[in-house]
């Protein structure tokens, strides 16, 4: 890897998304709406505290999947990433670049959500706050890289859409947001241990409800970041020099 190349994909990225404002409201305004949306539809504070940490790491986790991927499509079917290929650029230096200006906006997205939360709508947790944003940027992240690596699968901006019930859907409903992981049938409870989803989801909760960093917490911001890794690893795989 060379970091001056990583540097200048991220800057190119953040360049781009800076001339199109509705793509960065989606990014950064749209999970803050949501979560007053989610506010006023319990109508609780207790309630809404007991749910929204979680949902802090899904909805930057869905949209990010959702952007990064028609995102790097586009590159792929305007045959840009292949243009770019042609310099002397490694396939991590595009990737890392692409994590670095997403996760530079995955930040700002969840300190808003997060502060928004904290602030005005009511929620309340025991833990650190600052390990509360870790967690949801690291899920941000996961969101992009997975968005990365299933853009090499699809042909078209819709087909990348259609990727969301696979890859997205059911980490959504098997990751404890609606029915405890423990209460789950067997087949279930499995499928939901091999989703990197369910251990960030259980670290926000781990979060809200203790003061103390445990090793569980540790031991699942490790999962998911490893698993945001590889899965750039994964999208560099994907990367050819030459469209087929």
């Amino acid at each position: 890897m060379n970091p001056a190349l990583t540097m200048a994909t991220a800057r190119r990225i953040l360049t781009q998304l800076r001339h199109d404002p509705r793509t960065v409201v989606m990014l950064i305004v749209v999970p803050s709406l949501l979560m007053v949306l989610l506010r006023f539809v319990f109508n609780s504070e207790l309630v809404f505290s007991h749910v929204a940490p979680a949902l802090l790491g899904v909805f930057p986790f869905l949209i990010m999947f959702l952007i990064t991927s028609i995102t790097t499509l586009r590159e792929r079917t305007t045959a840009t990433l292949e243009r770019l290929m042609t310099l002397p650029i490694g396939r991590l230096d595009l990737l890392f670049g692409y994590a670095l200006a997403f996760g530079a906006i995955a930040v700002v997205q969840v300190a808003l959500a997060a502060g928004l939360s904290l602030a005005w709508l009511g929620l309340e947790i025991t833990g650190s706050i600052g390990m509360l944003m870790l967690i949801a940027v690291l899920d941000a992240l996961l969101g992009m890289a997975l968005g990365l690596f299933v853009s090499a699968f699809a042909r078209t901006e819709f087909q990348a859409v259609q990727f969301m019930p696979l890859f997205v859907l059911p980490q959504i409903l098997l990751c404890g947001l609606f029915m405890p992981r423990g209460q789950m049938g067997w087949l279930l409870n499995w499928l939901s241990d091999v989703m990197p989803l369910s251990y960030a989801v259980e670290a926000l909760t781990r979060v809200t409800t203790s003061g103390s960093i445990d090793g569980v917490i540790v031991r699942n911001l490790l999962i998911v970041a490893a698993c945001a890794l590889a899965a750039l690893m994964l999208g560099a795989a994907t990367l050819r020099r030459r469209t087929p």
